[in-house]
């Protein structure tokens, strides 16, 4: 379980958005062309190590605002005992599902099971519903991407996209929309401290094809379609030149 260190060169593209003149997108070609994929339940170690079996889900996931958990509550209403392991057997009520953390911020509730905290909708081993989150399983039965069921923050992981307003020397101004590994800092200070993460480790380092065509979805919902076939284009391109920027530290040469 090599992790790699978090400061290397990285290769980035710039362009502007096809779909929008006042965004510029910023690519991290490095990270999108990597053979990066998720393995829970197929080597997975969990970011804490008393609690391996649930991946990135210990801590609950945060909100990113009333419409991200608005969303979510509509397919919420659509799991049942069959799907969800924690269901109430009721109706359920906004409460068995969302809490607030210590500022006041939403997020779904973190549920005890042998003194094993996560996710409340983080099925554990051995239940009817199959291990995993309860949410990505409901996708997968309705034929629907993940993307559409899950919060936000858990189907962008490990993508990571920020927005950085830029004014030029002539006056004008821009918006940077930076497309990016999720590592560790991204966590902020407390992602120092995890005892396993995935997308810089060599584990995790397995796909046939790279990030930019697995994970096709999330970027599209990321950056809209123009964008993403624009990006697409820059990654081949990359991929073809060969350079040692194309490939991730953390990805078999």
């Amino acid at each position: 379980m090599a992790e790699v260190d978090l400061v290397f060169p990285r290769a980035f593209v710039e362009f502007v958005n096809p779909a929008d003149d006042s965004e510029m997108m910023r690519c991290d070609l490095t990270w999108l062309t990597s053979s990066f994929t998720c393995i829970f339940g197929s080597g997975c170690q969990g970011i804490y190590a008393d609690a391996p079996d649930v991946g990135c889900c210990t801590l609950g996931a945060h909100f990113a605002d009333e419409a991200d958990e608005q969303r979510v509550a509509g397919f919420v209403a659509q799991l049942d005992e069959t799907t969800w392991q924690f269901h109430p057997g009721r109706t359920v009520r906004t409460d068995d599902w969302v809490e607030k953390d210590e500022d006041g911020e939403r997020k779904t509730r973190v549920h005890v099971v042998d003194g094993q905290q996560a996710c409340v909708f983080a099925n554990r081993e051995g239940s009817v519903a199959g291990a995993g989150c309860a949410l990505h399983s409901l996708a997968i039965r309705q034929g629907r991407e993940h993307v559409e069921t899950k919060p936000d923050v858990c189907w962008q992981l490990p993508i990571r996209r920020l927005f950085r307003e830029v004014e030029r020397q002539d006056g004008s101004t821009y918006t940077e929309v930076t497309i990016t590994e999720y590592d560790r800092r991204g966590w902020g200070p407390g992602g120092h401290d995890l005892d396993w993460y995935c997308s810089g480790n060599t584990d995790a380092h397995v796909a046939a094809e790279p990030v930019f065509i697995t994970h096709a979805p999330e970027l599209v919902a990321l950056m809209g379609q123009t964008a993403y076939d624009e990006l697409v284009r820059h990654c081949e391109a990359h991929v073809r030149s060969r350079s040692l920027l194309a490939l991730h530290p953390a990805s078999p040469r």
